[in-house]
């Protein structure tokens, strides 16, 4: 079957590790659903992995891709929940499971014509979204919704900066805040980003540690080490900052623990999000007519160009492969 994958990790040339190409489909567990994928979404996740983070040599080749939507077998369309928990794990919250893993981490993803996975992760498709408008959610727009809706704590009315505006999961931290009744401030190394931000929902966009007009209730952190201080810094005491990533770095050169306790303020670490948030997501989009922002629909066979906008910084809003 037609796939994307890494064939080796190159931590300075990510690109040079990708094969778009046949490859002979892989065993799957026993009773794992077949989906064949019409949309799949890029995140930086398989960016990472091409550079080798997280996914071990012993693992390659690797079908790359988190997030898909498609038709099963029988006909049924859906969206994948994209968390693969261990078989022993109890709980309600699969981010919780210490041995969970995404696709194309443990098990191939869905950069490809087919992707196996449990029918316990698998999510109707309304006929509200399209194909490519349901890949983006198990990725970028679950770890949003969760970190406003679960973790954060703001309610409307509140303001809440978002760090870094074009990604994924900013854009949908703006849409979906705006939709909520939030204040929505961003901040951009890139003039022109901030402005699109607007233009998507945003109240109002800042330079990248620019002293802002007020502080604010949440601070939605992606950014990691490049913007850390900002955030502790302009929070009201008792505010929340909710991180998901640190694409900059996780080594910030302050990390500001007496600004913590002293003023407190919280630090919530977010990851993903349970397929009952997925669902619940999902009916948020049908009810609001909200829809993901799209920035290019790629057939697979130029997955290659997709990787290299996302490296770049050259996109805003989600890239998209149509196997």
């Amino acid at each position: 079957m037609l796939a994307a994958y890494a064939v080796r990790a190159d931590a300075d040339a990510p690109l040079d590790a990708l094969v778009v190409g046949e490859i002979e489909p892989p065993p799957s567990p026993e009773r794992w659903v077949r989906v064949h994928v019409k949309a799949a979404a890029l995140n930086h996740h398989d960016v990472w992995s091409l550079r080798g983070v997280g996914l071990p040599a012993d693992r390659l080749p690797m079908i790359l891709g988190c997030d898909a939507a498609g038709i099963t077998d029988d006909g049924r369309e859906v969206i994948v929940h994209a968390v693969i928990n261990s078989p022993d794990f109890i709980g309600s919250d699969a981010t919780y499971d210490p041995q969970r893993s995404l696709l194309s981490e443990r098990y191939p993803g869905t950069f490809a014509t087919y992707v196996w996975v449990p029918a316990a992760n698998l999510v109707n498709k309304p006929a509200e979204l399209s194909f490519a408008e349901a890949a983006c959610l198990p990725t970028a727009w679950l770890t949003a919704y969760r970190m406003l809706f679960s973790q954060s704590g703001a309610r409307p009315g509140d303001t809440v900066l978002v760090q870094g505006a074009g990604g994924g999961v900013a854009t949908a931290l703006i849409t979906l805040g705006r939709q909520a009744g939030m204040r929505i401030w961003v901040t951009s190394r890139d003039e022109a980003r901030g402005a699109q931000a607007v233009s998507l929902g945003a109240h109002q966009a800042f330079p990248a540690g620019a002293r802002l007009p007020d502080r604010v209730d949440a601070v939605m952190e992606s950014v990691g080490a490049a913007t850390w201080s900002h955030s502790i810094n302009v929070l009201k005491p008792g505010g929340t900052v909710v991180i998901c990533g640190a694409t900059s770095g996780d080594n910030p050169p302050k990390a500001e623990l007496t600004k913590i306790f002293y003023k407190p303020v919280r630090v919530i670490g977010s990851v993903m999000g349970t397929r009952d948030e997925l669902t619940s997501l999902v009916q948020m989009l049908v009810a609001t007519g909200v829809r993901p922002q799209l920035d290019q629909v790629l057939p697979l066979t130029d997955a290659a160009d997709g990787f290299a906008a996302m490296i770049s910084g050259d996109h805003f809003g989600k890239i998209i492969f149509e196997p």
